[in-house]
């Protein structure tokens, strides 16, 4: 039986980066002779009464048998699921991922190796840091330190402080935003591994590189160069995606002392762009493939 599914990415966005990623999975869909339709999530209104629960105007839109969801509109994502599509991947799955907070708790709770990490309380708008609390930070974490907003994309919400002036200055600039505190990982600094995990297997990876800045990401300057990841490596990413209930993901991982992998990151909407130019590899055959899998 033929399928058809939906792409949708964030129509509000002024990059192009989810568009492409949404054509490079249509492209990869069509090359299977599935059809697909790109939505805008603007294009997608949710419809909620006492007596329905739909999309608005849904007799233009016949409901697909799967969504690829290159977004976080976490609330379109779940209306669907409501519907009875299967969503690639899930409302929670997303969720979790784009919440760095909620990552690491899951990570830590299936005893996964992540940096040392301390979730900062609850401030609101106008409160205050308690001093006592930033010392049982540095404390336990040492100097420098990483600071992490919970939302936050492309290593633009990452920052490395070197005291408590400037642990201070940044907390009251990012003040009401949910943020974590963990330790810097100096044998990493400017470098990390990508894996595209895709179901059980990985099937491609990258090594990042940075010379001028603690980060990583490409988008910070680094370069990328083809990497193949031992069994442990691997196997440590699928795990990883296998905590926060993906289907597929970009997992990043950290340079540890002895040589030792930390997870860093666990991107649901990872683009693959930058895989393929580095490796040659389409990570969105490989989706395709899976989802029919599923579906099948």
């Amino acid at each position: 039986m033929n399928k058809n599914g939906w792409i949708i990415y964030n129509g509000n966005l002024p990059s192009n980066k989810f568009l492409d990623y949404a054509e490079m999975i249509q492209q990869a869909a069509a090359a299977k002779s599935i059809e697909t339709t790109i939505y805008k999530n603007n294009e997608l209104l949710s419809l909620l009464t006492k007596d329905q629960l739909n999309l608005l105007e849904p007799s233009k839109k016949e409901l697909p048998d799967f969504v690829v969801f290159a977004d976080k509109d976490i609330y379109l994502a779940r209306q669907l699921e409501l519907l009875g599509v299967r969503v690639f991947n899930s409302a929670k799955a997303i969720d979790t991922s784009d919440d760095k907070i909620a990552t690491y708790q899951y990570l830590a709770a299936n005893q996964l190796p992540i940096p040392k990490t301390i979730i900062a309380p609850k401030i609101f708008y106008k409160g205050n840091v308690d001093p006592s609390l930033l010392q049982q930070v540095i404390e336990k974490l040492g100097l420098p330190l990483i600071i992490k907003e919970a939302y936050g994309s492309f290593g633009e919400q990452v920052y490395l402080l070197e005291n408590m002036e400037e642990i201070l200055m940044k907390i009251k600039e990012i003040q009401g935003k949910p943020y974590l505190f963990q330790e810097f990982i100096p044998s990493s600094f400017g470098m990390d591994l990508r894996l595209q995990v895709v179901g059980d297997r990985v099937v491609a990876a990258m090594e990042r590189k940075n010379t001028n800045d603690f980060r990583a990401n490409v988008t910070a300057g680094g370069t990328m160069n083809t990497y193949t990841p031992s069994k442990a490596e691997s196997d440590l990413a699928i795990a990883a995606v296998k905590a926060i209930q993906a289907d597929f993901a970009g997992v990043d991982l950290l340079v540890g002392p002895n040589n030792s992998r930390l997870v860093c990151e666990v991107n649901s909407n990872a683009h693959i762009r930058n895989l393929l130019d580095c490796t040659g590899i389409n990570a969105a055959d490989y989706i395709i493939d899976y989802i029919m899998e599923v579906l099948l």
